[in-house]
């Protein structure tokens, strides 16, 4: 498979490559801790703004639908755009509109503001993924990806602690704020280190779109968006069920998101290894475990000490991320921008689906812990969807 920018790299030092990565991770960390903070402030939200938790969880769903609309649409408007100018604009666009959400004055202007926010997300992560990937060799693609995605991943480990806590002690406003600061930290990293290329292979959106149309990309797009929905019904719903259900207090948040955080971390790394190892087969696995840590979260909720190994092993959860971002650039001939960004607009319907299914559950009566039951039935689709998709990758 050849490596679809490779000229990117020929004249960068491994120093000069790591500080790109680096700036890349950072735009990560900004989009993971503005994605995720409302989750450990969700009471916080909902006390502030006068309405409920299940609410407050549409306002999660806002976010991710803007991630399903802008990634597609803002990758194929940005084709013909050097990668670096592109970035340097997805990540201003992210800025203001976390600044935004800082500000709103009210719960409808706030889901207006989370869906602005969420539209660069799927473009700059595909973006920053092809970016890394075209300064690696094809054998250490996905690694490559992994060390970007890893930005989100210490974002859960590191920002969202850090978010809640300063919502949490401060306002929940103030967590937005942060996020656009280091938006804007990012922009000037990025705007450094970053070189323009000129041998650079520009895309047509027409080109994109045709090449795009294939059932592989659909199949391993399906897979994301139905497979990875239980992290995010589960992770939603976090705080409340902690408070209602673990019965412990507010200050354990945090350290409960750290926990998940950190989950993510080793899950991030393994799901990289794996794809350089097993191809196509690491989703496969990784879906199984996925399907299996969300059966058992349900009985481990009911202890602090039980639910944070739960919480831990939820998190690992995301080795799918760079499992199908490198499956996608094996495909993805001739559309590599758009099926980069649309990967993480898979995702980000999971991040709606999932949170919408667990608070249509909630809203019904049943248990916090359902979300558990409810990720592991998504888990078991992504499944389903893998053994198509496997059999049309043996077919061809």
């Amino acid at each position: 498979m050849n490596n679809p920018t490779a000229s990117a790299a020929t004249h960068l030092s491994p120093g000069a490559i790591l500080l790109i990565q680096l700036a890349l991770a950072l735009g990560g960390f900004a989009i993971g801790t503005g994605e995720f903070a409302i989750m450990g402030l969700m009471p916080n939200v909902a006390a502030d703004l006068g309405v409920s938790e299940p609410q407050v969880g549409h306002v999660i769903s806002a976010y991710a639908l803007g991630v399903v609309v802008g990634a597609p649409l803002l990758a194929l408007l940005g084709a013909r755009l050097p990668r670096r100018i592109l970035l340097l604009l997805l990540m201003g666009c992210f800025a203001l509109g976390n600044f935004a959400s800082a500000l709103a004055p009210g719960y409808e202007p706030l889901l207006m503001f989370r869906f602005i926010a969420g539209l660069p997300h799927g473009a700059y992560f595909g973006i920053a993924m092809l970016v890394a990937a075209s300064m690696a060799p094809p054998h250490k693609r996905a690694k490559a990806v992994s060390r970007v995605l890893a930005g989100l991943t210490v974002a859960i480990l590191i920002g969202n602690p850090l978010a809640t806590w300063l919502g949490q002690f401060m306002s929940w406003r103030y967590a937005f704020a942060l996020v656009g600061i280091i938006a804007i930290t990012t922009i000037v990293m990025v705007a450094i280190f970053l070189p323009a290329d000129p041998n650079e292979q520009r895309s047509s959106p027409k080109g994109e779109l045709r090449a795009f149309n294939r059932a592989p990309i659909w199949l391993a797009l399906g897979i994301g968006a139905i497979g990875f929905a239980g992290m995010f019904c589960v992770f939603s719903y976090m705080a409340p069920t902690l408070l209602h259900v673990t019965q412990v207090g507010p200050g354990w948040i945090p350290l409960a998101m750290g926990v998940f955080g950190a989950g993510c971390i080793v899950g991030n790394s393994a799901g990289g290894w794996l794809f350089d190892r097993l191809r196509l087969r690491a989703v496969a696995w990784i879906l199984a475990w996925s399907t299996l840590v969300l059966l058992v979260f349900p009985f481990a909720a009911h202890s602090l000490w039980t639910l944070l190994p739960a919480i831990f092993a939820i998190g690992t959860m995301i080795a799918l991320g760079p499992a199908l971002q490198t499956h996608l650039m094996d495909v993805a001939t001739g559309a590599q921008t758009l099926a980069a960004a649309s990967n993480h607009a898979a995702f980000n319907l999971a991040n709606a689906l999932g949170p919408w299914l667990g608070g249509l559950a909630i809203s019904a009566g049943m248990s916090w812990t359902v979300t558990g039951y409810i990720g592991a039935i998504t888990a078991i689709a992504g499944l389903a969807l893998f053994a198509w998709a496997w059999k049309v990758q043996q077919r061809n």
